[in-house]
């Protein structure tokens, strides 16, 4: 079932393009210090087309008025290195496993390419990108261009990847499944930190429960570095320290998610670290949710980020008004901007194999991109109120809340994937009050 998604969108990769190659790299092992490596996480592009996990790889779309067929380079079996690191696929087994046409050893790369090149008039690439194999692509392009026996050879190279991002803005539904499995595991981990903090504990004692979570549960990476910041902390958006005391009556962020299958979640929630919130902590946080949830509401097809960037704005903005965090009118606060000074992000971004998908805001034209059935975004309204800001009212100061929640675009609306994350006052002191076993 797998190989037939992968095969499909590089079908419809192919029905894109005009005669020519496109080329997209794995990503590369990573050096952390000396001899040791990061972990390995695959390059979002090359996983969307091929599903395949391994390093050391470079995938190759050819097309021509003749037919089209896809060509994998990958390491060769290596039972000495196997021994150290880890099984490979391998040559002999890529083309059965991976639904390739052809496969061939990576180290063959360089005699190889001018054959395949050849005949071609476009090379589909990142353009910006320094991999090596696409410089070497490059030489040989450039190579066969001063062939003078060949008739036809890359003359154009075009960038690939407004084509490839575009693919990945409508989500299929496989694509949502993987989500929905991370946010389930992602649930209970911040059921779990939420029940578990106390004043007194450091802020990296929750990551390490939530991590413990994420793997027990089978993910194999965070969809990004784990935030738990108590107190003021929170004012610093991404905060990665987590090494400070957890303190009472103060609130904590907490922006954690993991990956399933390579596609991430994305979730922020703020919860009080002693396990209830003090009047101005509740009175800040149901604005920001209100706010929120009026956002999510008016998701639908045909509007845009855009268009709720500009509600988040005023909406966030009344809140601050009301209790006196801004002053002035409505209307001169949104004309001057002077919620930036406390809410100086987006609402929102596309989610999907990147945390940040890499899909585009604007189409070709510079026009805002309209939603469509299958994309999915992230809402998180936000008010930041730092501690040594004298022009907060006292009892706001050092309080920062942030809460996220990963949004599915459906044909009449829209679909909250972490509705069953708590998130109402209500809620959120429930969980607290729990033991944080039962979410392990």
């Amino acid at each position: 079932m797998k190989n037939t998604i992968y095969a499909k969108r590089r079908k419809k990769l192919l029905s894109q393009m005009h005669d020519g190659v496109a080329l997209i790299p794995s990503a590369a092992l990573q050096m952390r210090s000396n001899d040791t490596e990061f972990p390995f996480r695959q390059e979002s592009n090359f996983y969307y087309f091929s599903g395949f996990n391994e390093p050391g790889a470079l995938l190759l779309l050819c097309k021509n008025k003749k037919s089209n067929k896809t060509v994998l380079f990958l390491r060769k079996r290596d039972p000495q290195a196997e021994m150290w690191v880890g099984k490979r696929l391998g040559v002999e087994e890529a083309c059965s496993v991976l639904g390739v046409d052809e496969a061939y050893d990576i180290e063959t790369l360089e005699e190889k390419l001018s054959g395949l090149l050849e005949g071609h008039l476009n090379l589909y690439l990142d353009i910006f990108s320094s991999n090596s194999y696409l410089r070497q692509a490059k030489k040989t392009a450039e190579k066969l261009s001063h062939t003078r026996d060949i008739e036809r050879s890359p003359h154009n190279f075009i960038h690939l990847l407004p084509l490839l991002e575009t693919m990945r803005l409508h989500k299929e539904p496989y694509e949502t499944e993987q989500i929905r499995k991370a946010l389930s595991i992602t649930k209970q981990a911040h059921h779990a930190a939420m029940a578990a903090a106390r004043p007194g504990m450091k802020e990296y004692e929750l990551q390490a429960l939530i991590e413990y979570i994420f793997k027990k549960e089978g993910s194999p990476h965070d969809a990004y570095g784990t935030i738990v910041a108590g107190g003021n902390n929170a004012n610093t958006l991404h905060y990665i320290e987590n090494s400070a005391v957890l303190k009472s009556g103060e609130l904590m962020l907490i922006d954690a998610g993991c990956e399933w299958d390579n596609y991430a979640s994305d979730i922020t929630r703020t919860s009080p670290v002693n396990g209830k919130f003090s009047a101005p902590q509740q009175a800040l946080y149901e604005g920001i949710l209100d706010a929120q949830l009026k956002i999510i509401k008016a998701i639908k097809p045909g509007t845009s980020k855009q268009k709720l960037q500009a509600k988040s704005e005023l909406l966030l903005t009344e809140v601050m008004r009301e209790l006196g965090i801004l002053k002035g009118s409505l209307d001169e606060l949104i004309e001057k901007k002077s919620f930036k000074k406390y809410y100086p992000h987006g609402i929102g971004h596309w989610m999907g194999l990147d945390v940040h998908d890499t899909c585009p805001y604007k189409d070709e034209n510079g026009k805002d991109i309209v939603f469509e059935e299958g994309m999915v975004l992230t809402i998180e309204p936000a008010i930041y109120l730092p501690l040594d800001d004298m022009e907060i009212p006292e009892a706001f100061r050092g309080i920062g809340i942030r809460t996220e929640d990963d949004i599915l675009l459906t044909s009449k609306g829209h679909e909250n994937l972490s509705l069953d994350i708590a998130k109402s006052v209500e809620e959120i002191e429930k969980i607290c009050a729990m033991d944080y076993r039962e979410f392990i």
